[in-house]
């Protein structure tokens, strides 16, 4: 059984619908960078190049201030956020005077240093926030232009967590508009640069953190993940992420909410710019729920059985993998069976060739109680009325519209969509679980490319809006995945790879995450000679 024909009409109606929206913005958007407006200043600071872990280290041992440290980000974030518009409000002043209480605190405890880092492991610490997630007194409106002014009243729960282990929140990040695009935009902040490239997209929904932790304008951040939100920006920006296996980690308290049954496939987790930050944030962030992830395990890598998937099979709604990407996949195996004398077995599964589909199908499922997920056009919307996507279309070919043409065409195509989920695609979804958790079980490791492709221009994405579904189909199935940097390619735009586990083996792909760090040299400053 295949497809139905109502469902490849609405796949070649929406391609050739953003197709001839992408002709459009290259004919009418604007001129291109000279080679020195698109570099961003190198990393001047030798303290911009301190993991978190070593910071919270120094700024205990009175080796350097936590006022010191957050002064160099905010001058860091001065400098280059004129390029690239990630940080869209900051807390500059709160949180200096946050950090002389700090560096007081360290001065009056009589406890020891030991001490300090089991009460507060990340004091002194900056971090930055996604937009989308409540910081108390910040901005809460995930781009979306009838939410100016709302304000958060409380912080989310990964957050909190965060600032009660010391962290300093420097200030809000921006999104995609209701954070369901893969370029962060809206027409309420802007649109957000890659580092890398000013003329490229630095992904999204997390855009804003991946863009600015990428800069070393931030050293760890929060981000969340339904179809990529996390990878995506990740690997566009050069840094680490990690998708946490659903339910660990509380996504309460972000905007928008889940609805139907999406709170299976949302992931809260951290992103940062070195590998040994990833198991404390992760710690930290799951708060109560973190002996579910084993993450005081050591993990011999020798012992693990190591897989890699090339591709997805050749799906007709995704570009193909380029060159470049699978030449580093195939790198990373060579490394791992010299350095590590395993053997990483190639698999296929053709079943992934509807990764989007099952993806699309999934996220429109209702609740156990029967009830739909919210529509996306009453979230555009909030707090007024449900917008008119055709209405909204028209006014945006005017110039007219609050909304961006990506959100409004999300809004459109879920007009169009099927009320009965395909009971194909279903099926499809199910055997592809049991044959990945079969494969994986408790002590395998698969490899899998972040993207088809290297950062797209900005706009790209809408002439292949569905090559999320390389990132998309890891949340449906309820996998652990870390995005992991392996260096710049040919245009020096980074290159990477995701490292995917059994449920709740989140600490496996944290571990191969540090050996990828060592063996390719993780993160790179986007503005170094």
């Amino acid at each position: 059984m295949a497809l139905s024909r109502l469902e490849k009409v609405q796949v070649w109606l929406l391609t050739a619908a953003m197709g001839l929206l992408s002709v459009l913005f290259r004919l009418f958007g604007p001129r291109r960078l000279t080679a020195s407006e698109n570099k961003l200043p190198a990393v001047g600071n030798p303290l911009l190049l301190e993991s978190a872990t070593q910071l919270a280290r120094k700024i205990r041992r009175k080796e350097v201030t936590s006022v010191e440290v957050v002064q160099t980000y905010i001058d860091r974030i001065q400098e280059v956020n004129p390029f690239l518009n990630a940080v869209v409000k900051d807390r500059f002043s709160a949180a200096l005077q946050e950090a002389a209480q700090v560096d007081k605190l360290i001065e009056e405890e009589t406890g020891g240093e030991e001490v300090l880092e089991d009460r507060l492991p990340l004091l002194g610490v900056p971090l930055s926030v996604k937009e989308s997630f409540a910081l108390q007194g910040m901005p809460f409106t995930t781009g979306v232009i009838s939410r100016r002014g709302i304000v958060a009243t409380v912080d989310t729960p990964s957050v909190a967590l965060l600032k009660r282990a010391g962290a300093i929140p420097l200030g809000v990040t921006n999104t995609s508009e209701l954070c369901m695009w893969s370029e962060s935009n809206n027409h309420l902040y802007g649109i957000t640069n890659n580092p890398y490239d000013l003329e490229r997209i630095p992904g999204g929904s997390s855009g804003g953190e991946g863009s600015i932790l990428g800069a070393a304008g931030a050293v760890i951040g929060v981000g969340s993940d339904i179809g990529g939100s996390i990878r995506m920006p990740c690997f566009f920006n050069g840094i680490f992420g990690h998708k946490t296996t659903p339910g660990v980690v509380s996504a309460d308290n972000q905007y928008p909410p889940t609805s139907g049954r999406q709170h299976e496939y949302l992931s809260v987790g951290p992103m940062c710019r070195y590998a040994e930050d990833l198991l404390p944030l992760l710690r930290i962030m799951a708060g109560p729920k973190a002996h579910m992830l084993s993450l005081n395990t050591d993990v011999d890598l020798k012992k693990l059985r190591f897989f890699t998937i090339p591709h997805d099979g050749g799906s007709p709604h995704t570009h193909p993998v380029s060159n470049e990407l699978l030449d580093i996949q195939r790198k990373v195996v060579q490394r791992l069976e010299a350095d590590l004398g395993v053997t990483v077995q190639e698999v296929h599964f053709p079943r992934l060739r509807y990764s989007f589909q099952i993806w699309d199908t999934y996220m429109g499922l209702p609740n156990e109680e029967g009830k739909p997920p919210l529509p996306f056009a009453e979230l555009m919307g909030e707090p007024g009325q449900p917008a008119w996507p055709v209405w909204e279309m028209l006014k945006r070919m005017m110039g007219k519209s609050d909304h961006t043409v990506a959100a409004i065409s999300l809004a459109l195509i879920e007009k169009t969509r099927v009320s009965k989920p395909s009971s194909f695609i279903m099926q499809q979804k199910e055997a592809l679980q049991k044959e990945v958790e079969e494969l994986l079980g408790t002590n395998g490791v698969c490899l899998y490319p972040s993207h088809p492709r290297v950062a797209p221009k900005h706009h790209h994405p809408l002439l292949r809006p569905f090559d999320f579904a390389y990132t998309g189909i890891l949340n449906i199935l309820g996998l652990p995945v870390t995005q992991c940097p392996l260096g710049v390619g040919e245009e020096g735009l980074p290159l990477g790879v995701q490292v995917v586990s059994g449920k709740m083996q989140d600490h496996l792909t944290i571990a191969v995450a540090l050996y990828l760090e060592k063996t390719f040299g993780g993160w790179r400053d986007p503005g170094a000679n």
